[in-house]
């Protein structure tokens, strides 16, 4: 982050980011127990108190007029909750620095998401040094990709192909868990052996729990890219969704105390409990915020335009559709479909019947009934519906979009 003068916009787009990954930062360090990727959690609550003030001070300044009021607040509405967002990532940090302790079995489980974030610093004379990141390739080499890099007490989030590594530098990286091992021999680091789970003594009311607060996880960061798109696109429907999410972290959270509760009484460690309950803790903090930032829409609030050119590009859309029986989609796998080449969309989330699967795997085969939540262009939202076996029309009159069977 530099030190040049900035405007809001900048200063919100710089600040979601960095909150975002903060967020990413502070699960990896409980999955690698990395005392490192925690305090540069804590390094970046720093540089986020002063975005903070930073905007809170332009959004006051930039009020001139009394109808002017209404707009700017939801501007400040949006600043603290990715401020809270932060604070919550520092909270998950502190698990690892206070060696509050977490199940085996919770490490194992984060092992299995899609995507994990890493850390890793540069030696000298590594195949990562003194080259600038598009001759490495590494999304395709290892399928990580640098989101930011640390230098010395400068971070660099905006981060392009033309930035050149340097040894000393510690990469912030995001991908799939098998490029680890590999990445971390192309930086010259120690190896890394994976997690592998303990099942000579798992009981399951400590299992239910971790298999709770996984899917906690799962719900508060799906949730907070739910709710970014619905501001930026002021969409009421996927606003709801936001509120249906957050609803269903707070039973969660109450379900997931009870079987810690249980666990308790089955002579299990109270430093992993303590952490399951902290993690718990978080992961609502995060989907309260996520309400927060939709209920601008639900209130039908007045939103200052500076939100949209700030935390999305408004030619993209979230949209909601079914897979028909016999479609391309049906019994297809993700990967197979390849939705994100053509039409280009990345899907969010697959509604099953009354369940959800977050941020689904290229291994994902989908059924008929199933529900995409997805976004991209709207040139591609045709395309979609066509593999989803639907025909999609639009009422000249009110706009709307309407699905029909194609067959």
């Amino acid at each position: 982050m530099d030190d040049k003068p900035r405007n809001l916009k900048t200063l919100l787009a710089e600040s979601k980011d960095a909150s975002e990954l903060m967020v990413d930062l502070a699960y990896a360090a409980l999955y690698f127990d990395d005392e490192g990727m925690a305090e540069a959690v804590l390094g970046l609550e720093e540089e986020m108190s002063d975005l903070v003030h930073e905007m809170r001070s332009l959004a006051m300044l930039a009020v001139r007029h009394p109808r002017e009021v209404d707009g700017m607040s939801s501007v400040l509405q949006v600043v603290s909750s990715i401020e809270q967002i932060a604070n919550a990532a520092v909270d998950i940090g502190k698990i690892v620095l206070r060696n509050i302790g977490i199940p085996r079995a919770l490490v194992v489980d984060l092992a299995e998401a899609a995507e994990v974030s890493h850390r890793l610093v540069v030696a000298e004379g590594s195949h990562l040094s003194n080259r600038p990141l598009s001759d490495m390739e590494l999304p395709i080499v290892v399928g990580m990709r640098v989101v930011a890099i640390q230098r010395g007490r400068r971070w660099l989030t905006d981060v392009g192909g033309d930035e050149v590594v340097e040894a000393g530098d510690a990469l912030f990286m995001r991908g799939e868990p098998a490029g680890i091992v590999r990445l971390r021999e192309l930086a010259a680091a120690q190896p890394w052996i994976p997690p592998e789970a303990d099942t000579s003594n798992l009981l399951t009311d400590l299992d239910r729990a971790v298999d709770t607060l996984v899917e906690m996880k799962n719900i508060s960061e799906t949730a907070i890219g739910l709710a970014y798109s619905a501001l930026v696109l002021q969409d009421l429907s996927l606003a709801r969704e936001v509120r249906a999410l957050e609803e269903r972290l707070d039973e969660m959270k109450v379900s997931l105390q009870t079987w810690v509760l249980r666990a308790a009484a089955d002579d299990v460690d109270p430093s992993q409990l303590r952490g399951l309950l902290h993690l718990a803790e978080a992961a609502e903090d995060i989907g309260d915020q996520a309400l927060q930032i939709v209920s601008l829409v639900l209130d039908q609030e007045d939103v200052h335009p500076v939100l949209a050119l700030a935390l999305g590009d408004t030619d993209d859309v979230v949209v909601q559709v079914p897979v028909a029986p016999g479609s391309s989609a049906d019994d297809a796998t993700l990967g197979s479909l390849g939705l994100a080449v053509d039409p280009g969309y990345h899907v969010l989330a697959v509604r099953r019947a009354s369940r959800y699967i977050y941020n689904p795997r290229k291994t994902v085969t989908l059924r008929a009934g199933d529900e995409l939540l997805a976004s991209g262009p709207e040139e591609g939202r045709e395309r979609l519906a066509a593999l989803c076996g639907y025909a999609m029309a639009v009422d000249e009159e009110t706009g709307m979009v309407d699905l029909t069977p194609a067959n």
